[in-house]
């Protein structure tokens, strides 16, 4: 399963509060709620959705506010109210410049839901209409809380290890790094035993022991490490003083890591009665990650005051959030679908590559009981708008 960046105050065991302070000095403080200031979508219009999907479209993150989920922060209208107790926020849904007649609210993930999956908090309140589900969490989940894939986001996992290119001899891949013999240290074991299992890494070599925080890799820099590419190698050299250098690294994605990470899902029982919203709905998220990654700025302000008000520990700056925006274009974390060039489309030989590669390492995890699984039922491309792409 994929595991995120760092738990409650990770950050604080390492930087001192000053360096924090300076980390949100560029926090936008919250506004009052207004008036969407935005026409109405065109009645009966794609962009209305007022008739065919809920008064409240509920988005389910799998962590907190960050810049890949900009897709789904981008929506929040300029109306919005912000729950601090419940860390959730609520406004007109707004897309391509319209109300588009409901309104839509946003909810992290983690420590917010006591770090429940994704597909557990869906089938725990079914007010949850997408969920962000990596594709490993998903087949994780597939006999208890079935979900079905209907779109990517995130075409290529950003996860990655990274390690300290002066203890490891300017190491730019993980096998030249792995060489040495030195620890792998991470929160799980699905992608360590991915690598091992080709031969990257050995059995010893994995160390469980990862808790979020920068700490260990600061005082031992033989380790390696799991990471993002759109946060670590920004956070280690910029706001972490102790550390204040480049980090190597390499995405997990070039070794086989061939998840979708963050895609959305539906429940399986809901997909059909859902249809008509999800017909006039995907293509809006579709829409909304290249929108957001071309005029970011206005999302990435409303993510990091979230942060803010929403006070959990997560520390989260204005620079990380235009690194991974810039992270997410440049190292082609978001893309056209490679085989049909359509964004957001599921790929039916990657979802089955999948399935094989990461079945049976689920099963050795003991996180599932059979690698038997259809790979068609996990996925459906009905609701995918094919004449959107990111160069149209």
């Amino acid at each position: 399963m994929s595991h995120r960046r760092r738990p409650l105050l990770a950050l604080l065991a390492v930087v001192p509060l000053a360096a924090l302070t300076a980390c949100s000095a560029d926090t936008v403080e919250a506004a009052p709620a207004e008036q969407v200031d935005v026409p109405a979508a065109e009645a009966g219009g794609p962009l209305d959705l007022a008739d065919v999907c809920p008064a409240t479209v509920v988005l389910q993150q799998d962590w907190q506010p960050e810049a890949e989920h900009g897709a789904m922060y981008a929506l929040v209208g300029s109306d919005h109210t912000v729950d601090t107790d419940t860390k959730s926020v609520t406004g007109s849904l707004v897309a391509q410049g319209v109300d588009t007649g409901v309104d839509v609210e946003v909810r992290p993930g983690g420590p917010n839901v006591n770090f429940q999956p994704v597909p557990s908090l869906m089938y725990l309140d079914d007010s949850i209409l997408l969920g962000a589900v990596t594709t490993d969490a998903q087949i994780t989940a597939l006999a208890d809380n079935p979900v079905v894939t209907v779109a990517s986001q995130l075409t290529t996992s950003p996860q990655i290890v990274m390690w300290d290119p002066d203890s490891h001899g300017g190491a730019t891949t993980i096998e030249q790094a792995a060489a040495g013999g030195d620890p792998l240290v991470s929160s799980g074991d699905v992608f360590p035993r991915l690598l091992e299992s080709q031969g990257l890494i050995t059995a010893d070599q994995i160390d469980l022991s990862y808790e979020g925080t920068p700490q260990r890799f600061v005082s031992d820099p033989s380790i390696m490490q799991q990471g993002f590419a759109t946060a670590e190698p920004y956070i280690y050299e910029n706001e972490i003083p102790q550390w204040g250098k480049p980090v190597g690294y390499q995405l997990l994605a070039e070794v086989g890591y061939t998840v979708y990470p963050e895609a959305l899902t539906v429940r399986a029982d809901k997909l059909e009665e859902n249809a008509d919203c999800l017909a006039k709905l995907v293509p809006i998220m579709q829409q909304s990650q290249i929108d957001y990654l071309e005029d970011p700025d206005a999302t990435n302000a409303l993510i990091v005051d979230l942060v803010e008000q929403y006070q959990t520990g997560w520390t989260y700056s204005e620079g990380v959030a235009d690194f991974s925006v810039q992270a997410q274009k440049d190292l082609g974390i978001v893309t056209d679908d490679p085989a049909s060039g359509v964004f957001g489309q599921i790929d039916p030989d990657r979802v089955a590559e999948i399935v094989d590669t990461f079945g049976p390492i689920l099963v050795d995890a003991g996180q599932i009981e059979s690698a038997d699984i259809d790979p068609a039922t996990l996925f459906t491309n009905e609701f995918i708008d094919g004449s959107i792409s990111m160069g149209s």
